[in-house]
């Protein structure tokens, strides 16, 4: 039997510093590179030199791709696929020490002469000794690293299952290789005959709350979207201000609307949704001038558990009929004291609705032309590109301001949740067991509350709920899709077992040594195991 590359503690932390040194931040050189290092690596095990049809690279867009490594039972058709993501957030936080932020063991080392500079939590946990420190070792590089072993060590012992390694790029920003694997997945599954048991994550397991030890797996994944406004007023000189109304004015009605409305809570599973906050509003001047800003747009984020996008559009738009009313009658107020007439009222409007006038209006070459030109800029992102859409149609259709143009912005993450599923059930009845040897406490959490990749499997819902998505998002078909339809056609139930860590995004990222090395490698493999007879 060969000997395995990854099965002890030390080598499977030399695999995570390897696989960290690769730098990957999203949208960069070293994103794109990662995935041929890690097939590369792969390609050093005994199987996939036997087998190298296994071990295959798939584009994903600009340049990216995701990685697919199968280990295939003759005698099964049963398989877990183990899901990843390579890329990580960016490490200007760091400062003078961004150098060593992808060089775990020698980062760790140097905070020791830096350790008064930390948060006390952070410090407490250098000393300790018990963390290791660096970009992506806890989110989510550890991860791979496991799946990496795992499948190193099912294909040497034969194990009578089937296992899926699936590492995509881009989850920290559009989930962009998640997306473009499902079409994979689907294929995969027809083509050898796949039934598929359960889609299997390890993003890492977050404290709660500062001091929570706490280990978490999770059965479920909160889903998020973007609603997004354009705010379109009447422009004129600061010198004649009642000549006009600005987008700003407009703007703050809805955003103070917006911010933690409870009318976008959710609750299942004796757990919440965060509320909402704005995560942009900004005027569109691209110049300084001392014309008006009759321009504007706001992104808003929305944590959901059950609704579709439909029933968001529609709470949405309520409460954007409710700021136009406010806005309207604190404007006409402001119209009677200064004895002026005043511009019209502030109206609202769906973007398909503006599409759909502008096309009436324009014609659909015009429009496309359009939309064409914003798409075709590479230096504007998902986001900007739809709210510039809008605003283009708007400069076209200055008659049906002012108004409130509600839209859709990537990304969509649907929620995902399957905790009374009978395998679940008794997955985690086993990881709670497996952990207990270790006398470490795990707990289990019915939405991981961030955003994850298992958003785009196991999607139920069998109304039309994403067509007001589709019909609302400017730049749906062309430079932003979701695949719903094969999205459906993943049905196994989910679960997200990973290691322990903390401050995940921050300079103080580090992971729990032991739960990466030693307790979360027999829970993986225990688990997988549980199967082999079910």
């Amino acid at each position: 039997m060969s000997q395995l590359l990854w099965g002890k503690p030390e080598t499977l932390r030399a695999l995570l510093c390897e696989l960290v040194s690769w730098e990957s931040r999203s949208l960069t050189l070293g994103e794109r590179k990662f995935p041929y290092k890690v097939h590369e690596k792969l390609s050093e095990l005994d199987y996939f030199k036997r087998n190298p049809a296994y071990l295959s690279i798939h584009e994903a867009d600009l340049g990216r791709n995701f990685v697919n490594a199968f280990y295939k039972h003759h005698a099964s058709k049963e398989t877990v696929v183990l899901i990843s993501h390579f890329d990580t957030v960016h490490t200007e936080e760091y400062g003078d020490l961004e150098t060593l932020a992808f060089q775990p063991e020698e980062l760790t080392k140097k905070l020791h002469d830096r350790k008064d500079d930390l948060p006390e939590e952070a410090r407490i946990d250098l000393e300790s000794g018990k963390y290791l420190f660096g970009r992506g070792t806890m989110d989510m590089k550890m991860g791979l690293a496991l799946h990496m072993a795992i499948i190193e060590k099912a294909s040497i012992e034969q194990w009578p299952i089937n296992l899926l390694l699936l590492t995509v790029p881009d989850e920290e920003v559009n989930s962009t290789g998640m997306r473009a694997a499902v079409k994979e997945l689907v294929t995969l599954r027809d083509e050898y005959d796949l039934s598929y048991k359960m889609f299997l994550n390890s993003e890492p397991s977050f404290s709660q709350k500062p001091g929570d030890e706490r280990h978490y797996i999770y059965s479920g994944t909160l889903g998020k979207i973007m609603p997004a406004a354009l705010f379109y007023g009447k422009e004129t000189h600061v010198g004649e201000p009642f000549k006009g109304i600005t987008a700003n004015y407009i703007a703050s009605f809805l955003t103070q609307l917006m911010e933690w409305n409870t009318l976008f809570r959710e609750s299942d599973l004796g757990e919440e949704t965060p509320l909402p906050v704005s995560l942009q509003q900004k005027d569109l001047k691209l110049h300084y001038s001392t014309q008006t800003p009759y321009r504007a747009a706001a992104l808003y984020n929305v944590f959901i558990m059950k609704r579709s996008a439909a029933e968001i559009m529609d709470i949405f738009e309520q409460v954007a009929k409710e700021a136009a009313i406010k806005c309207n009658d604190s404007y006409k107020a402001l119209c009677q004291r200064e004895k002026i007439e005043g511009v019209a009222e502030v109206q609202v409007l769906r973007y398909e609705k503006l599409l759909s006038y502008a096309e009436g209006k324009l014609g659909g070459n015009f429009v496309e032309q359009i939309k064409s030109e914003v798409k075709g800029n590479m230096d504007l992102d998902e986001r900007d590109k739809s709210l510039q859409i809008a605003d283009k149609l708007m400069i076209q259709c200055p008659e049906l301001a002012p108004a409130i143009v509600l839209m859709f912005a990537p990304p969509y993450y649907p929620a995902v949740n399957t905790s009374d599923d009978p395998l679940i059930i008794d997955s985690v009845k086993l990881i709670k067991k497996t952990a207990s040897l270790f006398e470490e406490e795990v707990s289990q959490i019915h939405y991981f509350n961030g955003i994850c990749d298992l958003s785009y499997v196991q999607y139920s819902d069998q109304s039309d709920g994403w067509t007001a998505f589709e019909r609302n998002t400017p730049v749906w078909g062309d430079t932003y899709s979701i695949p719903f339809a094969d999205m459906q056609r993943l049905q196994a139930p989910v679960l997200n077992i990973g290691p322990f860590g903390k401050d995940a995004h921050q300079r103080t990222e580090r992971l729990h040594i032991d739960s990466a090395f030693i307790y979360t490698p027999v829970m993986l493999e225990r688990l997988i195991k549980s199967m082999l007879k079910k």
